[in-house]
């Protein structure tokens, strides 16, 4: 019988400026019923007393930095919770997410539940999407060279509920039973697309992604694959081996066969 509701997998790469003022908030909530993994991916001082924070902290120091799939693995191997929550520290908090999340997946024990991830200034970010294709991707490249609107996708909605293909890894609530069963995620991808091949598998084990509009949580960093062009060929060489996967090539053909 696991201690905490929720186990939060929180990631730093050097993101002290983020990880401390989440941690303060974290520690403002009323109810403190989850446990923190932190993983420092390089070596870098924290402005906060760990020990002094109202709940547990277990910090995990890596002597080399490890991708996004492999750092999230470990945290799960070290947690306790009935729910392991994927959280960026680029997150702020509106509110307490976690009630809401919990009575979420209290309603379908099959789901892997997310917030619906918004700017600082409200805008809606693209974090509930469907899957992706080499032509989309192709055209969303092109559009951002040319500095062109980009309409945010349709995904199937009833209600407050939005049922995506994939939720982005920012803020991600996993049912422990689900993690397991898919075996985390996939250590292949070093960075980007982890979340695409997650939420893939999951759909292909029976599995629901669901975004909850009415719970709102504030992204505040720029995304580095927008901004250097390192950055973006690390994203297309991901993607290249997503769209190259066994799993992608399932996807395609339930699709063709009229399947979600």
């Amino acid at each position: 019988m696991s201690c905490q509701e929720f186990s939060l997998s929180i990631v730093s790469h050097g993101h002290q400026a983020y990880i401390v003022p989440l941690l303060h908030q974290l520690a403002a909530l009323e109810v403190h019923n989850f446990e923190v993994i932190l993983t420092l991916n390089i070596i870098e001082e924290l402005a906060i007393d760990l020990e002094a924070l109202p709940f547990k902290v277990y910090l995990i120091v890596n002597p080399s930095p490890q991708g996004f799939a492999a750092n999230h693995n470990a945290a799960f191997m070290l947690s306790n919770g009935d729910h392991f929550v994927v959280l960026n520290p680029d997150i702020r908090l509106i509110d307490n997410p976690f009630p809401a999340l919990l009575a979420m997946v209290e309603q379908s024990s099959s789901a892997i539940c997310a917030p619906l991830i918004v700017t600082a200034t409200g805008t809606i970010e693209d974090s509930a999407r469907n899957f992706p294709s080499p032509y989309h991707l192709v055209r969303r490249i092109v559009g951002r060279l040319l500095n062109l609107p980009r309409p945010r996708e349709k995904v199937p909605q009833v209600g407050s509920l939005l049922a995506p293909d994939w939720a982005a890894g920012m803020f991600l609530l996993v049912p422990r039973a689900i993690y397991t069963a898919l075996h985390g995620f996939s250590e292949r991808y070093f960075l980007y697309f982890e979340d695409v091949d997650f939420c893939a598998r999951a759909r292909l084990a029976g599995f629901e992604v669901l975004v909850n509009t009415e719970i709102r949580v504030i992204h505040e960093a720029q995304r580095d694959s927008h901004r250097q062009l390192r950055y973006m060929l690390w994203h297309l060489g991901s993607a290249m081996k997503f769209f190259a996967s066994t799993v992608y090539i399932k996807i395609l053909m339930r699709r063709i066969f009229g399947r979600r």
